[in-house]
């Protein structure tokens, strides 16, 4: 059976009505004018869901530290890693920065991690004043060295002995993964190489047992 056919001006009639009933829908342009914007996200999560075109790029979080204690940082680490003929001192690559971003992370073992470094930088100023009545970044280079000698010493009390502890490691990681240093691990990164590859260096290959492999 042949299909009906559908005459012009019911055709004109149809697309008429369609037309119509599009324009209606909300969220869709009506003909002739511009398509409506992408709703926009009311929040913006600053982790999951970063606006990497904004200008300057927003923080992760809020800064913990205040900038007593970053000067304070910045003293005490420069008496673990001064600068000498192999490199800079903590304070010239940032190491006070490095810790306020690791401090101010809103996770479990960063609070735990800034609760002891908070804590720590509290008591060093209290001995310092006991001591001298000052602050620790106020003490000469002496008495400064001193401080951290008592703190570092095996037999320092617990809260010292960790806070000088974390504050340490923090300091020695924050040191070494700043490019500046990767030359004082060995570390040469990733460097090309003109012509054929050379192969494994032979003293690796004896190091490692592997000559006589084929």
């Amino acid at each position: 059976m042949p299909a009906p056919k559908l005459s012009r001006r019911s055709a004109l009639k149809w697309f008429t009505g369609s037309a119509t009933a599009a324009t209606a829908l909300p969220g869709l342009a009506a003909p002739g004018e511009t398509e409506p914007a992408p709703p926009a996200f009311p929040t913006r999560h600053p982790i999951q869901d970063p606006d990497f075109m904004a200008q300057p790029y927003p923080e992760a979080w809020p800064k913990t530290l205040t900038e007593a204690e970053l000067k304070q940082i910045d003293v005490l680490a420069d008496i673990i890693l001064p600068a000498d003929e192999h490199g800079p001192a903590a304070s010239a690559v940032g190491i006070a920065d490095f810790m306020n971003e690791w401090l101010s992370a809103p996770y479990p073992d960063q609070r735990d991690d800034c609760e002891t470094i908070r804590g720590g930088l509290a008591w060093v100023n209290t001995a310092a004043f006991q001591a001298h009545e000052k602050t620790f970044t106020e003490l000469s280079l002496a008495e400064q060295t001193a401080l951290v000698d008592k703190i570092a010493a095996p037999e320092a009390a617990p809260v010292p002995k960790k806070f000088f502890t974390t504050f340490r490691q923090l300091c020695l990681g924050g040191y070494y993964t700043s490019t500046k240093n990767w030359a004082q691990l060995g570390y040469v990164g990733n460097v090309s190489i003109g012509g054929p590859y050379p192969g494994v260096p032979a003293e690796i290959i004896e190091k490692l047992g592997l000559q006589d492999v084929a």
